[in-house]
């Protein structure tokens, strides 16, 4: 009667969660799961065939009824096991971040309460109902009329109840008269003449004499009961209907036997069949009186048993509802946690994820596009990566250009924000501009003030030009000397966005080497044109002081000798200027620059200077001494540079000179000596007025002085000498006062000067 709705809820179940395993939420039950989900759709399957069965047959329902409502109520446990299963697992989705859990509580929640809802209802008016049905079947006019009916079929068994009497009180005289010998054959006689059934002849103790019957084989009438046995003695007949089961129903009438001749008391017992129509009637009458007692008796069991089926029926429905609403909330939910996993990946740079669209619905349709997405993403991101590397490339192409070129490049966007910096920027302007990319150019002055005159030459000639492109030549002070840049600038469009560009270069030992090289070319043609008559000069001189003196008075003599000594000294001073000519203009011979012991013949300059009232200090700080140069022309450096520092401080009362010696790598801008250094750095140190800035920045050139008496060929042909040497010279003033002067020179390495 039930357990019909228990099969198909409990199968389905069982296979929507199957289909969960591949969905990815969570909600997937295990293998045991699985096999119990069968086994319940198994034993639904008898169930059903059962149910199908007994509903035809009442007696089976009722003999198996209390089997099916176990096996229902045990298929209710395990759905309800299945469900709470699944929740758990839901549960610890959620509790997991599992993408779609929520989304899967929400709709189960919908599909559950769309379910459970009208269940619900139906359930309470089903239990109403049957309780309103049970009370009106059993209405006291369906009684009332059962009664009657009753009462109608006795009714009607009545007259043949009397005409039987009637008949048994004629054989019971025929009988009475007759001795007891003869009381077969009168027993017979009286049945055949009265056309009774049967008749039987009985003591008041049951036991029979004698009988009569149409059937050979008719069994011993029963016995009167006590009460009838009662009736009897007290010679009152008694009439009765009695059921014979599938046989039909007969008319039994038991009457006093009173023997005329002294017998005791007998007992007549005759029956006769109730009429065929008559008996149906009286049995359906009869039986439906009784059915309706027996339902009415158990009113209250029978409302109690339906409402337990309707409980039955109820949980197994929701609960097949509560599990089909977990397993369609995850499936509807399972696309959208396979396109969130999708999406996870492509946030994550995997354009690979390519899901699988079911069906033509809408999910389908964005399961598609979400692939049609990944595709496009993925093929932009090839066809990216390919003019990455191209770009890549091409960049890599352009830096090897720019860290190859020696011009400086610096490009500025429309705001001149420095972009783009090469390595030989940083090395013309002595600064690290390449790591102030990002930095706007008027802020360079700020952090870094040597940078400050550049700058104001680059933002300039960019505002106070409308050209495309300008060049400039400008002398800027970098490092304490001046350069000589040339600049040129130009605005370009580099990948939509407008740009600055310049690009300059230092062209200050050009045009040093220019004004040496026309120098030289002065100072070979003045040493050459000017030496040859001053011999003959001087000494003509001093042929007139020799021959006109004897011939002169005294005073004449004196004014003679004057004349002569003055021509004589000019023409040694002129001797000296060209002797400095010859020395500017010379070049180094071929194999004369060999391995020097720099600290020696540093040491020996300096004791030829221990006379003068200065203070003479030497700092030597590293263990590089080698140089590879001609001693005499480092000896005149030495000199030269020595000679200055004195005459620089000389007029002062605490005067000083000091010399500090470190080695250098020369890849490195400024530090102590480091093993492995190849530069060898000394500064010459003095106390004096220090460098005037005008005379600093052309100190290099001939004919640039503040002596009174120099030639202005001093610190010219020290930095053509340190030139040649492949060395370099600096100028600058020290903090407390007083000039430095720093020379640098490449070292050699002493292990090998020493082999």
């Amino acid at each position: 009667m039930v357990t019909h709705f228990g099969l198909v809820p409990g199968s389905g179940h069982a296979m929507t969660t199957s289909r969960a395993t591949d969905l990815g939420l969570g909600l997937s039950p295990p293998r045991w799961a699985r096999i119990a989900r069968w086994a319940l759709a198994l034993a639904g399957a008898v169930l059903i065939t059962v149910l199908a069965t007994a509903s035809a047959n009442s007696e089976l329902l009722t003999r198996y009824y209390t089997a099916l409502l176990v096996i229902n109520a045990v298929i209710v446990v395990g759905l309800a096991g299945f469900v709470v299963f699944q929740i758990t697992l839901l549960l610890r989705a959620r509790r997991s971040a599992v993408f779609g859990a929520k989304l899967t509580t929400r709709m189960m929640m919908f599909f559950a309460v769309v379910a459970v809802l009208p269940g619900v209802v139906v359930y309470a008016v089903s239990v109403q109902f049957l309780s309103s049905s049970i009370e009106s079947f059993f209405d006291t006019r369906i009684e009332k009329a059962l009664d009657a009916g009753l009462q109608l079929g006795k009714t009607a068994l009545n007259q043949p109840l009397k005409e039987l009497t009637r008949k048994a009180e004629q054989m019971s005289a025929a009988v009475a008269a007759n001795e007891p010998s003869e009381a077969r054959v009168a027993l017979s006689a009286s049945r055949e003449s009265t056309g009774v059934s049967s008749a039987a002849l009985l003591t008041t103790s049951g036991a029979l004499i004698a009988v009569a019957s149409e059937r050979r084989d008719s069994a011993a009438p029963p016995a009167p009961s006590a009460m009838e046995l009662r009736q009897l003695r007290s010679l009152q007949p008694v009439a009765v209907v009695e059921s014979l089961g599938e046989a039909g129903m007969q008319l039994r009438a038991f009457v006093p036997v009173v023997s005329t001749v002294g017998a005791p008391l007998r007992i007549l017992s005759v029956t006769q069949a109730v009429p065929t129509a008559l008996r149906e009637q009286a049995e359906r009458v009869e039986g439906g009186v009784r059915d309706y007692q027996e339902l009415s008796f158990q009113r209250n069991a029978l409302k109690r048993l339906f409402a337990f089926t309707l409980t039955l029926l109820l949980l197994l429905a929701l609960l097949t509802a509560l599990s089909l609403a977990a397993v369609f909330s995850e499936r509807l939910a399972a696309p959208l946690a396979r396109l969130a996993e999708g999406t996870r990946a492509v946030a994550a740079g995997d354009f690979s994820k390519q899901q699988a669209a079911r069906g033509n619905d809408e999910l389908a349709v964005l399961t598609h596009s979400f692939n049609a997405m990944t595709q496009q993403l993925a093929d932009a991101r090839e066809q990216d990566g390919k003019n990455r590397r191209a770009i890549e490339t091409s960049n890599l192409y352009l830096e090897n250009v720019l860290r190859n070129l020696n011009a400086g490049v610096l490009v500025f966007n429309d705001r001149f924000v420095l972009r783009v910096a090469n390595a030989a920027a940083a090395v013309i302007l002595q600064s690290r501009v390449d790591e102030r990319v990002g930095e706007l150019i008027s802020d360079w002055a700020k952090t870094e003030p040597s940078l400050s005159q550049f700058a104001d030459i680059v933002a300039r000639n960019f505002s106070q030009t409308s050209d495309t492109d300008w060049q400039r030549e400008q002398e800027i002070m970098i490092g304490g000397n001046a350069r000589t840049l040339i600049l040129r600038g130009s605005r370009r469009v580099v990948a939509d966005v407008a740009a600055h560009i310049v690009v300059f270069d230092d062209i200050t030992e050009v045009l040093q080497a220019q004004r040496d090289t026309a120098w030289a070319e002065v100072a070979r043609r003045l040493a050459h044109e000017i030496k040859n008559p001053l011999t003959p000069i001087q000494l003509s001189a001093e042929r007139l002081e020799m021959k006109l003196t004897p011939r002169l008075d005294e005073a004449e003599a004196l004014m003679l000798k004057k004349g002569t000594q003055t021509i004589v000294n000019q023409v040694t001073a002129m001797k000296n200027m060209v002797n400095d000519f010859a020395i500017y203009a010379r070049r180094p011979r071929p194999g004369s620059l060999l391995a020097i012991d720099f600290e020696a013949l540093l040491r020996e300059t300096l004791d030829l200077y221990s006379s003068y009232p200065v203070a003479l200090s030497l700092h030597w700080n590293t263990e590089l001494r080698w140089v590879r140069g001609e001693s005499t022309r480092l000896r005149q450096v030495l000199h030269n540079l020595l000679q200055n520092a004195v005459d620089a401080c000389s007029d002062r009362p605490n005067a000083e000179v000091k010399i500090e010696v470190f080695g250098r790598d020369p890849n490195a801008v400024q530090g102590p000596d480091a093993a492995g250094t190849q530069e060898l750095v000394v500064r010459f140190c003095d106390n004096g007025a220090g460098f005037d800035d005008s005379v600093r920045a052309k100190a290099f050139e001939p004919y640039v002085t503040t002596k009174s008496k120099g030639t202005g060929l001093g610190l010219a042909i020290v930095k053509k000498i340190i030139d040649e040497h492949k060395g370099r010279i600096t100028l600058d003033n020290s903090s407390s006062g007083g000039a430095i002067v720093t020379l640098i020179l490449p070292t050699l390495d002493n292990e090998k000067v020493s082999d």
